[in-house]
Order: structure tokens, then C-alpha cells, then sequence
């Protein structure tokens, strides 16, 4: 680790480093070069790349999508920033239908190196249609990698590695992380595609990923005081699912509570169970649980929104049912 930056400068600094070291790489998208960026994760790359690098688009995702993903297809490493993952649902038809199936129905000859990147999951009192979580949604489609990561450290590193990636990948940022500060390593540095382990217990394995992994880490200081030893493990990377670490940690702890922001129909949360249930069943204490957020469009009322989502105290109640003790 060399030095102390948030999220927001994190994936600034691993996508200035990318345009330096690779022609190829470039920024598309609305509000990215004059305004530097809707969140301010472009500023001063258009002063240094040019407007042929660092490219401004009408609001039209589809049309910059396309243009995008076309231009993989040539070659070219695209950055395909949404101002929001609620909004890629304009350009869904690209984004599945081009980027994840190409190279498939292709046998193998052509590639689609593209990366698209954005604020994902809720929000801060923005209402239903700007506070939704897509990890489940792009996870559940063969042919893309489908990342979230929560720290500085992951921000930079997963993305250096995602727009090396001959592969689409659907990089999910938080909005309500930018501002998270962390030590991020060196230019030459990318994260692997795995998860981590945050903190090592052995009485239960609580799974997060995104701004959730922040109150997993919380709820983990809590039920410490209460004498329960809880391992947190940052499954920052969704699709391909590293079922090792998962299987690994529950095999040692015995108990399992998946926690995430999105809804509970068809979520990470369900996948992780049924994966242990199919890998590691035998090693299982108790049954598989899963903390998800409230199967409703979010409020906006921000009472409505807290009650909404997965918060400190519903994790440490949740984690202390599985083993019993609630």
C-alpha cells in the first residue's frame, strides 16, 4: 500500500493510469470531459487526454453504448460511464445482447474489452427509480464479469484490471462510498478477481459486498463484544462467483448469513445459499440465511428508506438468530 485517497480519487487514479499506459483505453459518456464527471471521478482527464479520449455524449445510453461496445468489437478499450446503473436500463439491449454474447456466438473471434462503470444500489433520498441494485440482474448473464467493490483499494485495482480485461465487465460503484478513504497500491498493481476475506472469525460467515460490507464490518464489532467471532468476507466480485473462499470460510465457521442491499427475489443472497448448499452442506451447523432489502420499491422518506435496507442492528439480530442465541 502506498498512500491514503478515497474511492472517488482511487478510480480517477486507476483510470488516468490506463489511458497512459494504453492508447486504445477511452472515456465515454454524459457529463465525462467538461464537467468532469457527474461525481466528479473524471476530473482533469480531459484536460490531459483530449476530447478524442475522454468523450461528452448526449443523454442517450443506448446511442453511446452502442458506439462504445462497436468499438471494442475494433479493438478499442472503452470506459462507459452511466451517471447511474438505473439509467443502463437504456442500454440494456447493448450491454447483454452485444457485449455479454458476442464472443460466444462469434466461436471465440471477436472480443468485447469494455468496461461499464457507475454509481450503483441506493442512494441517498434520490427516490425508486435512482436506488436500485443490479448486481443480480448482470450477474445472472453468461459472458460478463460483474464487480462491486468497496474500498479505495478495490476501486483502483479491480478497475485497472477490468479495463485490461479482454472481457465485458459491469463495474458497480456505491454513490455513498466515493467518499470513503483508504491506502491503495502502486500504477503497477491490479486486484485479482476474488473475494477477500475482511476479518477472520470462526463462529459465523457474514457475506457483503458494496456499501453494505461497511455495516457487516460494524455489525462484526458488535457481535464481537458479545463473544460471537464473525468472519467478513468482501464478495466484491459477482460473476465468475468465487464459490472457493465462500466454501472455504463456511467450512470453518459452520454457519452462514448473506447480506445485501438488493431485493431478496433472485439475489446474491439466494445464489450464495444454494451454492453451499450444493458444495459444502455436510458442514453446516444450521440453516443458510439471508438479510436482503425490503422487497419494495425504495421509499423516499428517508424513516421508509432506513427501514428499507439491511442497517448494523438488523445484521447483528439476524447473525445471533443463526446461531441460535436469538
Amino acid at each position: 500500500m502506498s498512500k491514503m485517497i478515497t474511492v472517488r480519487d482511487a478510480l480517477n487514479e486507476a483510470m488516468r493510469e490506463e489511458l497512459q499506459l494504453d492508447e486504445k483505453v477511452f472515456l465515454i459518456g454524459e457529463e465525462v470531459a467538461e464537467y468532469n464527471g457527474a461525481y466528479k471521478i473524471s476530473k482533469g482527464l480531459l484536460d490531459e487526454f483530449g476530447p478524442e479520449r475522454i468523450i461528452d455524449t448526449p443523454i442517450s445510453e443506448m446511442g453511446f453504448a452502442g458506439m462504445a461496445v462497436g468499438a471494442s468489437f475494433l479493438g478499442q478499450r472503452p470506459i462507459v460511464e452511466f451517471m447511474s446503473f438505473n439509467f443502463s436500463m437504456q442500454a440494456i439491449d447493448q450491454v447483454i445482447n452485444s457485449a455479454a454474447k458476442t464472443r460466444y456466438m462469434s466461436g471465440g473471434q471477436i472480443a468485447c474489452p469494455i468496461v461499464f462503470r457507475g454509481p450503483n444500489g441506493s442512494a441517498a433520498r434520490v427516490g425508486a427509480q435512482h436506488s436500485q441494485c443490479y448486481a443480480s440482474w448482470y450477474a445472472h448473464c453468461p459472458g460478463l464479469h460483474v464487480l462491486a467493490p468497496y474500498s479505495p483499494a478495490d476501486a483502483k485495482g479491480l478497475l485497472k484490471a477490468a479495463i485490461r480485461s479482454n472481457d465485458p465487465i459491469i463495474f458497480l460503484e456505491h454513490e455513498l462510498l466515493y467518499g470513503l478513504q483508504g491506502e491503495v497500491h502502486g500504477p503497477e498493481h491490479c486486484e485479482p478477481f476474488k473475494a477477500v476475506v475482511e476479518k477472520e472469525g470462526t463462529d459465523i460467515t457474514i457475506t457483503a459486498f458494496s456499501f453494505v460490507l461497511g455495516k457487516a464490518l460494524e455489525a462484526a464489532k458488535i457481535l464481537e463484544e458479545k463473544g460471537i467471532n464473525a468472519e467478513v468476507i468482501n464478495m466484491r466480485v459477482l460473476r465468475p462467483f468465487d464459490i472457493e473462499s465462500l466454501t472455504q470460510s463456511v467450512m470453518k465457521t459452520n454457519h452462514l448469513l448473506c447480506v445485501e442491499e438488493g431485493w431478496p427475489v433472485a439475489s446474491m443472497a439466494s445464489e450464495q445459499a444454494m451454492l453451499v448448499m450444493e458444495h459444502c452442506f455436510d458442514y453446516l451447523d444450521a440453516p443458510v440465511a439471508r438479510l436482503c432489502g425490503v422487497d419494495v420499491p425504495l421509499p423516499y422518506a428517508v424513516n421508509l428508506e432506513t427501514l428499507s435496507l439491511p442497517q448494523v442492528d438488523d445484521i447483528v439480530q439476524a447473525a445471533e438468530k443463526v446461531l441460535g442465541k436469538k
